[in-house]
């Protein structure tokens, strides 16, 4: 279900009033993105589906004493999604842990793709862990929860341009890290030089 912003407003004004079944069309449209966002930061399906549920309750106790402030009701939940996760990497300290995701095997993988795939979830693993805590948190809220810039700027109470950067940069560093070759400019160039390119 889509909704937009001003029948997400609606549907906020009326479970603020008490109003289950708004709720409800609340929770059935932002439940993926946030159950996205909260898997790609602890890695354990079981966890992320704990910590949602969290999230959602959360937002139901609180709902009363909701204010939009300047950032809108998805942007305020993303932003209790995120303490949640804060907290619950503080207190399990686990929340780089791919061998569960890893230990599913494909439809048809033979030993040899599964042992390259589980390399691969291993390195993009280090890799992630490489990163900032900003840069993790720029990364999933823009595309595990497919935020846009501005969204995950209001969620994590950040200018949309530093997010932008923030992105950047951790996209760079994860680029670096599984030695991801950028496009090559030169191969035109190179192209010309030898005579292979029509005059």
């Amino acid at each position: 279900m889509t909704l937009d912003d001003t029948a997400v407003e609606r549907l906020v004004q009326e479970a603020r009033s008490g109003d289950a079944w708004a709720f409800g069309l609340l929770f059935d449209h932002y439940h993926l993105p946030v159950y996205r966002y909260i898997a790609s930061r602890v890695h354990r399906p079981s966890d992320a589906e704990d910590l949602t549920q969290l999230v959602f309750v959360k937002a139901l106790e609180a709902l009363p004493r909701y204010e939009a402030r300047g950032i809108p009701f998805g942007g305020w939940l993303f932003r209790l999604a995120r303490n949640t996760v804060i907290d619950h990497v503080r207190t399990r300290h686990d929340h780089v842990d791919l061998e569960s995701a890893s230990q599913q095997p494909g439809v048809d993988a033979g030993p040899d793709e599964v042992t390259v795939a589980r390399q691969e979830l291993d390195d993009v693993a280090a890799a992630l862990a490489a990163l900032t805590d900003e840069q993790r948190d720029a990364i999933a809220l823009r595309f595990f929860a497919g935020l846009s810039a501005r969204e995950a700027a209001q969620v994590m109470g950040k200018q949309e341009g530093t997010i932008r950067g923030l992105q950047f940069r951790a996209i760079a560093a994860l680029r670096r890290q599984l030695r991801i070759d950028e496009p090559d400019t030169d191969r035109g160039q190179d192209a010309a030089s030898d005579g292979r390119v029509g005059r």
